[in-house]
């Protein structure tokens, strides 16, 4: 039988753990009575630098099931890091992992169908939303324009799909392989390129605390995932770079013709107005351009992606 291990990153989330470990707690134990899994099957929390008593109910819950362990991390590297850091921690204790929050948001029901899946021989299997019914008109709309535009880019990336998956050791071995410190798992998994397969499930209403992604931290995430993998912005901007010189030209030859004939009259407000365009333009071009700088400024300097202060081992 197969050990499969569950890895939840985790961020202020004492008021979900109670119920999160209780719920994982007793899916692993049917899976186990059914023969689907091991075991030596684990649930394992990883510590993002929690400001509340996460870390603590954590040990605690170590204490009292052999079933969970945890990862501490030194410092809060963020849900993509902490993420990665449970997945190539135990990617030498399991035959496969299968990541997802820690909110229940995620159906764990789903884990089922994930590990048969798996047994059938996918490498990677993503959990997949049925529907956004329950989402805001705001959160629906701009998550079907990301998916869209990331398409558009030339980035491949699985529709209604969050980080929801289960990966076998053969294809967590592959993602170690991925170094990349500004890091987009959405992105970078389908890449691996194994067999791989898709489960649908309804997503569920938080059950407690706040979501740890507001608007200005979603935006973040769609600008890392664009230029974490796309160079067409870059392009973009030299195609309107070429647009823009070339109506320059056009207009720099109606003033020379409105010279010649006498019909040019003053105009201050064209001229106001061609500036702060152009002007706009060339800042915006600017910051492009800086995102994709600052980006190359984080791969050089090579900084560990993530460091483990503990590791709660329950082989």
């Amino acid at each position: 039988m197969s050990i499969v291990y569950l890895i939840i990153p985790c961020y202020n989330e004492e008021e979900v753990l109670p119920e999160t470990s209780k719920r994982l707690l007793e899916k692993i134990g049917s899976l186990i009575k059914e023969g689907l899994i091991s075991s030596k099957s684990r649930i394992v929390f990883v510590n993002d630098g929690s400001k509340d008593k996460t870390w603590e109910m954590i040990t605690q819950l170590s204490k009292e099931h052999d079933e969970i362990s945890g990862i501490k991390l030194a410092h809060n590297r963020g849900h993509q890091n902490a993420l990665l850091a449970g997945l190539m921690t135990v990617r030498e204790h399991c035959d496969c992992a299968i990541s997802l929050d820690a909110d229940l948001q995620d159906d764990i029901n789903a884990i089922d169908e994930f590990v048969k899946k798996y047994h059938e021989g996918c490498d990677v299997v993503y959990g997949v939303r049925n529907s956004r019914e329950k989402d805001s008109f705001f959160k629906r709309s701009t998550a079907l324009g990301f998916y869209k535009l990331m398409k558009v880019l030339g980035v491949e990336c699985v529709y209604n799909h969050a980080d929801y998956r289960l990966m076998s050791k053969r294809a967590l071995d592959a993602l170690s392989e991925y170094k990349e410190v500004n890091l987009f798992l959405r992105g970078i998994v389908p890449l691996i390129g194994f067999r791989s397969d898709y489960v649908y499930y309804y997503r569920n209403e938080r059950f407690a605390g706040e979501s740890k992604y507001p608007f200005k931290k979603m935006l973040a995430f769609a600008l890392e995932g664009i230029t974490s993998f796309s160079v067409k912005p870059l392009r973009i901007i030299s195609t309107l770079g070429v647009v823009i010189s070339m109506l320059s030209v056009l207009g720099l030859l109606y003033a020379i013709i409105s010279k010649l004939f006498g019909s040019t009259v003053p105009g201050w407000t064209a001229i106001v107005a061609s500036i702060w365009l152009l002007g706009g333009i060339q800042l915006f071009c600017l910051g492009v351009c800086g995102e994709y700088i600052g980006k190359i400024y984080s791969e050089i300097k090579g900084r560990p992606r993530f460091l483990i202060e503990t590791f709660l081992n329950k082989e």
